[in-house]
């Protein structure tokens, strides 16, 4: 038995939903990613210029870190009333929110001019940043993977997270030509607030395709369903979707952040760290740097729909085994390589450790809302990603410098990625393997079992 929530949807509507979840997710690490790489080039000098170069670009980076600190809160509340009042409506507000901060930072006022207070504003917009992405990337994967099948659901689900490397790109590539055309001078004295003005332009592009989108099935019908419960004769009140998770779903959560730290961790100190380590240890130029990140994040991009096709037919518990210890062991061929200050050697590095954090990346978005029932979906996949970004992705380009600054060497920063895959490896070695199961029956599974029962695997039947 079938449930029609998880029928394929018609042809015609499946491309839109996935490029509505694509563009608004491209859209929002670009305003995410933009940050991260201003505060590699340029924050230091504009919000903390009295500090020595590398100190302010810890603190920089530190001003990056608390954008990851409002992310769990970001995907409480947009994970609550997501379960509650539907995902469209929730990611129409994150890409909102996203936007108006990203356009505000490139108005922002410098150090020079309003001192102290000009870090603060920084830190203040950067919150709000963390604060949209926490709610962006939950219910962008489970809008795609809720109105898709479970044949393909790897697939489809994995092009909303192509719009990682896809924000990547297009930060790094606005970066990487405003650097090569304006002198360092204009760069640093107006250059650096274009790319961000520009979000203000993607933000109103996203919203015309994101809000010509319909909710998902799944979601509508398990909402159905709850509302018929509540009126029933005798029928107590619904759970908050939190008290759900953490009830039915608590060890989900935890495999969820466990898996995360790999990815997470590796994708920032492959992607931000480096921008340091081959401008300052490898003697390479910031735009040689920018060019090999660009160059990287476009095979990325690339590979992903590829690793998400693969989880569909091996699981995504291999694929995503695959990544995790690849990318652990290519940390010493990876600072070896940038060490040799070639250009080639630089991409090389950076595009084979973008290719391995794929195959953890691809997979994460089907296997996560695989996990959780779909009245705590929301709230279940963005606590677990979310909450364990504030351990992995927020600290890993501040830990990655500080090692540098203490030790002067790529070592230490290669054992801490290591140590990252280690966790990984344990995580998703130790969760079941979720491809066969159909959203809707996962419903039925849990909603219904008594307190303390262990979601079984539904297949398809």
């Amino acid at each position: 038995m079938s449930s029609s929530a998880t029928a394929p949807p018609a042809p015609s509507r499946l491309p839109r939903i996935v490029a509505a979840s694509l563009i608004g997710t491209t859209i929002e690490w670009y305003d995410f990613f933009l940050y991260g790489s201003a505060a590699a080039l340029v924050f230091n000098k504009l919000f903390f210029p009295d500090s020595d170069p590398l100190v302010g670009t810890l603190l920089s980076f530190l001003t990056y870190a608390v954008g990851f600190a409002a992310r769990p809160l970001g995907a409480l509340v947009f994970g609550h009333y997501g379960d509650q009042l539907g995902r469209k409506k929730l990611l129409v507000l994150s890409l909102l929110l996203m936007g108006g901060a990203t356009f505000a930072i490139g108005l922002l006022p410098t150090h020079a001019t309003v001192g102290a207070a000009a870090p603060v504003l920084l830190t203040v917009l950067r919150l709000v940043q963390g604060f949209a992405l926490g709610g962006e990337w939950g219910g962008a994967v489970l809008l795609v993977s809720e109105h898709g099948d479970a044949r393909r659901r790897g697939f489809w689900a994995s092009w909303p997270q192509t719009g990682a490397p896809a924000g990547q790109l297009l930060a790094t590539g606005v970066l990487s030509l405003l650097t090569a055309v304006l002198s360092d001078s204009a760069f640093v004295s107006w250059g650096w607030r274009i790319p961000f003005l520009l979000s203000g332009v993607l933000v109103i592009v996203g919203l015309w395709i994101r809000l010509s989108v319909d909710e998902s099935p799944v979601f509508q019908q398990a909402l159905e369903q709850a509302e018929a419960r509540s009126s029933a004769p005798g029928a107590g009140s619904e759970k908050l979707p939190l008290v759900s998770v953490l009830r039915h779903h608590w060890r989900d959560v935890l495999i969820a952040m466990g898996a995360r730290m790999a990815e997470n961790i590796s994708y920032y100190v492959i992607t931000a760290f480096i921008l340091v380590y081959a401008t300052t240890s490898a003697g390479v130029s910031k735009q040689t740097a920018l060019n090999a990140v660009l160059i990287a994040s476009a095979v990325h991009f690339a590979v992903i729909p590829a690793w998400g096709a693969l989880s569909d037919r091996i699981g995504r518990r291999p694929v995503y085994l695959l990544g995790a210890a690849g990318v652990g062991l290519w940390m010493f061929p990876f600072f070896a390589l940038t060490d040799t200050g070639g250009f080639g050697n630089l991409v090389l590095a950076v595009t084979v450790g973008l290719v391995l954090h794929g195959a953890m990346y691809a997979p994460q978005a089907a296997f996560f809302s695989e996990m959780f029932a779909t009245r705590m979906r929301y709230s279940g996949a963005s606590i677990g990603a979310q909450f364990a970004s504030v351990a992995a992705g927020a600290p890993a380009p501040l830990i990655a410098t500080a090692l540098l600054s203490e030790y002067d060497s790529s070592t230490p920063i290669t054992l801490y990625v290591i140590g990252a895959s280690v966790l990984t490896l344990i995580a998703v070695g130790v969760a079941k393997e979720t491809r066969h199961r159909d959203l809707a029956r996962v419903d039925s599974s849990v909603e219904t079992e008594p307190a303390g029962t262990r979601t079984a695997d539904a297949p398809i039947v």
